[in-house]
C-alpha cells in the first residue's frame, strides 16, 4: 500500500488560508523584490482553459503568493480576507453537482501551505487551477510548469536532477538529459534503480513495462488517479494507455507508439517524472514532448500519432 497521505482541497479550507493571526496577514513583508520574474497563471478545468497569464507578474517586496495574485488578478475574499471566494469571477462550490475549487501549484508542486504563508521567489511559476475534485483532491505534482521544478526547485532550493533510463544509451534517454542541460539544468544520467526517497528530482525514462515496479511512484500510477493524481493508466501488459476524464471514466484508449509525460509525488518528497510509453516509439514521442510549448498548463500529457492529448481529457481538452 502506498505511503502517500491524502491532501485536502487547498482552496478555501487549506492552501488558500492566509493564516493571518499566526503569520501577520497576507500583505507585503520586508525584503527586496525577487531578482528574476515571477510568472502567474490562472486556469480552469485541469488547465484546459487559460484565464490569465503573466510571464512577469507585478511583485513588490517580499510578496506572498496571495499578494502576487491580488496584485495581478481580480480576487474576492471572505472571512476577513482569510479565504479566497473567487478569482476573475470564478468561484468554488459545485458544478453539475460536483465539488469544484481552487488549487495552487508553485513550480508544478501542489502547495501544502496557505497562499498567504508562501513567499514568491524569483523564477517561481505560480499556478492556480479551478477544477473538479470529486474523484480526488490529491494531484500533488503536474508537468505543465516545465521547465520548473528543474530550474528553480521548490521552496527556494534547487534540487539535483537525475535521469534514470531503462536503456541509458538509448536516444530518448540522451534526448531527455540533453534537453535539461540545454535549459541550464545539470543532470546526471544513470540506469534505473528503485531508489529510496531523497532530495533529487528523478526523471524515469523507458517503456512502461520496464518502469513498472521500479519506484513507489510507479506503483501509484498503476493504481490510478486516487493514488497518483495522474488521470491515465496503462493496461496490464503496458501496451495500451487509457486516458481518463476528471471523473475517472475512460475517455480514450491509445495503443502502439503512445507516449506519456507525467509527474507523481510521494508524501513531501520531490516529484518523480515519467517519460514513458507503450513501446520504444512511445518513449521517443514522450521525450520529444518534453518541451514548454507542449506541456504548458497541462497536468499530464499523452502523445498519440505525434499529437499531444491532455490528461485528464476534459470537454475543453486540447
Amino acid at each position: 500500500m502506498s505511503g502517500r497521505r491524502s491532501r485536502a482541497p487547498l482552496a478555501l479550507a487549506a492552501a488558500v488560508l492566509c493564516l493571518a493571526a499566526a503569520l501577520g496577514g497576507c500583505g507585503v513583508g520586508p525584503g527586496d523584490a525577487p531578482d528574476s520574474p515571477v510568472a502567474l497563471t490562472i486556469t480552469r478545468d485541469f488547465g484546459a482553459t487559460r484565464v490569465l497569464h503573466s510571464a512577469d507578474a507585478k511583485v513588490s517586496g517580499a510578496d506572498t503568493v496571495m499578494r502576487v495574485t491580488q496584485r495581478n488578478a481580480d480576487v474576492t475574499t471572505r472571512f476577513g480576507g482569510d479565504f479566497v471566494q473567487s478569482i476573475a469571477g470564478i468561484a468554488g462550490g459545485r458544478r453539475d453537482g460536483r465539488p469544484v475549487d481552487w488549487f495552487i501549484y508553485v513550480n508544478g508542486i501542489l502547495t501544502n501551505q496557505g497562499a498567504g504563508a508562501l513567499r514568491a521567489r524569483g523564477g517561481d511559476r505560480i499556478w492556480w487551477d479551478h477544477h473538479d475534485w470529486g474523484l480526488t483532491p490529491d494531484v500533488p505534482a503536474v508537468v505543465g510548469a516545465f521547465p520548473q521544478p528543474f530550474l528553480h526547485g521548490s521552496d527556494g532550493t534547487r534540487r539535483p536532477v537525475r535521469v534514470e533510463c531503462a536503456e541509458p544509451r538509448s536516444r530518448p534517454c540522451a534526448a531527455v538529459a540533453d534537453r535539461l542541460v540545454q535549459l541550464g539544468v545539470p543532470a546526471t544520467r544513470d540506469a534505473l534503480e528503485r531508489s529510496s526517497a531523497d532530495e533529487s528530482l528523478r526523471v524515469l525514462v523507458g517503456p512502461w513495462q520496464r518502469l513498472r515496479g521500479r519506484a513507489a511512484e510507479a506503483d501509484d500510477l498503476d493504481r490510478g488517479p486516487r493514488s497518483s493524481g495522474v488521470f491515465a493508466r496503462f493496461d496490464e501488459a503496458g501496451t495500451r494507455l487509457r486516458v481518463l476524464d476528471p471523473r475517472g471514466r475512460v475517455a480514450r484508449t491509445l495503443g502502439a507508439a503512445t507516449g506519456l509525460v507525467a509527474a507523481v509525488r510521494e508524501l513531501d518528497g520531490q516529484p518523480v517524472w515519467f517519460v514513458t510509453g507503450t513501446d520504444a516509439a512511445g518513449v521517443a514521442a514522450a521525450a520529444r514532448a518534453l518541451d514548454e510549448s507542449v506541456l504548458r498548463d497541462r497536468f499530464a500529457v499523452a502523445v498519440s500519432r505525434g499529437l499531444p492529448v491532455s490528461v485528464p481529457l476534459t470537454r475543453a481538452g486540447r
